[in-house]
């Protein structure tokens, strides 16, 4: 997984910008909520990375920093909504904002993304109205740690976020980023 791309900023295009980094430019799609973020043309930038996969493509999307990265993974993740809706979503605002919007069950909110109807953005608030302020809260304060990392790793193996904070919470504070995930998988598994 490529988690995050640091370089030079070459290009910014109408479908995300061009990231140089050693003789390569990679394209990132980002969002209009990092769009308005970036430095300008020339400068370095870095960006938290999600890499998606398909049969005939690998698409990498980019944000300006963790928690909207957590929100867009969190989207994806709800039925009916690919990557570029769920970036549409995230182009509405800051992930606070999105998060106040979903918590509030604001589907008025999320269907100004283009593509997004009311059947849907209610699905997005069924769906992640309980999620979405934990995996925000979680974002910063767990960044580069050893927890942050035991999480970062249980989610992407496919475990509920909440359910993988219940299972870390009770680890002991000074384990290791793997002992941490062995721990997480014991207690997820019961």
């Amino acid at each position: 997984m490529i988690r995050f791309v640091r370089g030079q900023l070459a290009a910014v295009d109408a479908d995300g910008v061009v990231v140089g980094m050693g003789g390569v430019g990679f394209h990132v799609r980002v969002s209009g909520t990092t769009r308005t973020d970036l430095p300008s043309v020339g400068t370095e930038v870095m960006l938290s990375t999600h890499l998606v996969v398909r049969e005939d493509a690998l698409d990498l999307y980019g944000f300006s920093d963790d928690a909207e990265r957590l929100l867009f993974e969190a989207l994806i993740g709800v039925g009916g909504v690919g990557p570029r809706m769920a970036l549409a979503i995230c182009g509405l605002g800051t992930p606070d904002a999105l998060a106040i919007a979903i918590g509030g069950g604001d589907a008025g909110y999320l269907t100004r993304a283009a593509g997004v109807g009311r059947k849907t953005a209610e699905r997005v608030i069924l769906e992640m109205r309980d999620k979405v302020g934990v995996t925000l809260r979680a974002a910063p304060a767990l960044a580069g740690t050893p927890r942050g990392g035991a999480r970062e790793g249980l989610v992407a193996l496919g475990f509920p976020s909440d359910r993988v904070d219940a299972a870390l919470a009770a680890a002991d504070g000074d384990m290791d980023e793997e002992a941490l995930i062995r721990h997480g998988l014991a207690a997820l598994r019961r």
